[in-house]
């Protein structure tokens, strides 16, 4: 059997999201459903531009409550490139640290778990090499923000 090499992970970019009001569709089949639109936000580092008021995080929040995250959004460089995300991952944290985080009341972004893998997209010619490539997040959530680092995974 072959040794094979773990893989690195390298920082990429920074998504700073900014979020409409939450909608809550309360208790779906699988747990609490919400939407949280997603109304603009920068990128910075490897690529950069403005995010777009063009998307949604489309949540679940199970029984025990983690949150699953489900967002699909888009940014555009200042080359006028179109750059599509795709975000899934999961939040939680003990109680207290979530009604905190929930109240909109700073919180220390070590006292709870906020991770996902992305998928970036682009047909334009100059960043279709992001397409074939694997990301990782850690993320924060504020008052009416998330920041999202990406890091690739090499």
């Amino acid at each position: 059997m072959a040794a094979l090499q773990p893989p690195t992970v390298r920082p990429f970019c920074t998504l700073q999201v900014q979020l409409g009001p939450l909608m809550d569709l309360g208790l779906g089949r699988f747990g609490r459903r919400r939407i949280i639109p997603i109304i603009g936000g920068r990128v910075t580092g490897q690529v950069s531009g403005t995010i777009l008021d063009v998307g949604a995080d489309w949540q679940s929040i199970a029984h025990d409550g983690v949150a699953e995250l489900d967002a699909r959004y888009a940014f555009e460089t200042a080359d006028g490139a179109l750059i599509e995300i795709v975000n899934r991952g999961f939040r939680h944290g003990p109680t207290e640290v979530m009604e905190q985080l929930a109240s909109g009341a700073p919180t220390p972004p070590e006292s709870y778990y906020m991770r996902s893998t992305a998928r970036l997209e682009s047909g334009h010619p100059d960043y279709r090499w992001l397409n074939g490539m694997v990301f990782v997040g850690t993320g924060a959530r504020e008052a009416s923000a998330v920041q999202i680092d990406l890091y690739s995974v090499e």
